[in-house]
């Protein structure tokens, strides 16, 4: 699904930001694109979107010719892949429906059939009850699910995140990457860059490793096919773990309203 082939970036300064990267990333996969700041990670996210242009290499995306492609098709491009900015780009005088609603109405879709598509993201994400909470009002990982709601608002094939969890804690973060993964298992391919090993150690998806703009390791190298399902499965059946836990804590404090009540009536 994308493919970059000999791609370099070299920005007007002199720095190289990529250096003749080779990588193909699959319809459906997650990938951990991982390395220190300034490795190239958000330099690769941004040739996906076409926010720059490389200096040599060929970007395809599915049948689409990145390099070649004539700045008229551009928002076409962006509908099939979202975006997590790392810095949001929320709009703060816009309530959280407003922000989710505003990609929906560039596209032009019909007034009712955005309204109901709001409706349907944030509860995929979790934030029926903040549609009309303005973003100071929310916490960082609330901030993070708006983001990837208005992301997934044109259901796009392709979802790029770039460090969604960089400012989060330890919980939140995990809670962030379990509702990826659930994206992803519904079909979505996802390119996420981070640094936070700890994620990346504690799931299975694959991993490329990027360092003063190389590629310098990719997990899928030394995976079968076999050990690469059954690694999905596994992580799909652990966030489905971590949801109904979840659910379940949710529960308890309602037990606990009934036998309250139950004893105040004897």
């Amino acid at each position: 699904m994308i493919h970059l082939q000999n791609v370099t970036k070299v920005f007007g300064t002199g720095v190289t930001g990529l250096a003749d990267i080779n990588l193909e990333i699959d319809k459906g996969e997650f990938v951990f694109l991982v390395g220190k700041t300034g490795s190239g990670k958000t330099t690769l996210l941004k040739l996906l979107i076409r926010e720059t242009l490389p200096t040599t290499g060929d970007i395809m995306i599915g049948e689409w010719d990145i390099v070649g492609l004539p700045e008229k098709s551009i928002p076409l491009l962006r509908k099939k892949v979202g975006v997590i900015f790392q810095d949001l780009k929320l709009l703060m005088d816009r309530t959280i429906g407003e922000n989710i609603l505003l990609p929906l109405q560039v596209a032009g879709r019909a007034a009712q059939d955005a309204t109901n598509r709001v409706s349907e993201l944030l509860e995929e994400v979790g934030m029926s009850e903040h549609k009309e909470k303005f973003p100071i009002q929310l916490s960082g990982g609330e901030l993070q699910r708006v983001a990837i709601a208005r992301a997934l608002a044109l259901s796009p094939e392709i979802l790029l995140a770039d460090e969604p969890t960089g400012n989060l804690d330890e919980a939140t973060a995990f809670d962030i990457v379990d509702l990826l993964s659930r994206i992803n298992s519904h079909g979505t391919t996802i390119v996420m860059a981070t640094h936070n090993m700890d994620i990346v150690k504690k799931l299975h998806h694959r991993v490329v490793g990027l360092e003063s703009g190389k590629v310098v390791g990719d997990t899928k190298k030394h995976e079968s096919k076999e050990e690469r399902v059954k690694s999905k499965e596994d992580d799909n059946e652990k966030q489905e773990a971590r949801s109904k836990n979840h659910e379940d804590e949710k529960k308890e404090p309602e037990k606990d309203d009934e036998k309250q009540k139950k004893e105040e009536k004897k």
